[in-house]
């Protein structure tokens, strides 16, 4: 397939745009489709996150560097990722990263996210089990806060809701409705 911008060279970027229930699909090639991404054909401008993530490793509170000065940079073990490498690009090397940089990286995805753990939904289709291991979750927190305010009626409910479903678990059951 062509480019449907020059008609010169083969089309590598496929960009499919929904507007009002109406799909529009554009097969573009790289050279045109860098210059369409400028804004020329309406196209929405690409966020840049491995720069966004950049600019804030180098901007710490503390007004110290992600890479400190006063201790040897290291790198993954798996990858060779250096932390100014982390830094500089804001893409980190491989999944083994993640663990590698976990002292450092903790702090940013709290300030970005507000957490460092993933608290993300779970489809529907495949996720009736870890749905009932979420809520399970949710309800010991909940145990926790009622017996902290004494609230022991609530409590022992929370704790016979959560018995149930611990059961339903174990049994076997997927929990989906």
């Amino acid at each position: 397939m062509l480019c449907e911008k020059c008609h010169e060279r083969p089309a590598t970027v496929h960009y499919t745009e929904i507007v009002n229930g109406h799909k529009a699909i554009t097969h573009l090639c790289e050279v045109c489709a860098g210059q369409v991404q400028t804004g020329e054909f309406g196209f929405i401008p690409q966020i840049n996150l491995p720069k966004i993530l950049a600019s804030l490793l180098s901007q710490s509170p503390s007004k110290q560097s992600f890479v400190t000065q006063t201790r040897q940079e290291t790198s993954c073990p798996k990858c060779g990722t250096t932390e100014s490498l982390f830094t500089q690009k804001g893409l980190l090397g491989c999944g083994d990263c993640y663990r590698h940089f976990e002292e450092r990286l903790g702090p940013l995805m709290r300030r970005i996210h507000g957490s460092s753990s993933h608290a993300g939904k779970v489809p529907e289709r495949t996720g009736g089990r870890a749905k009932v291991i979420k809520q399970i979750k949710e309800m010991k927190e909940n145990l926790k806060q009622a017996v902290a305010r004494e609230e022991f009626e609530q409590a022992a409910q929370l704790r016979d809701e959560i018995r149930e479903l611990e059961q339903r678990l174990s049994g076997g059951e997927n929990n989906e409705h």
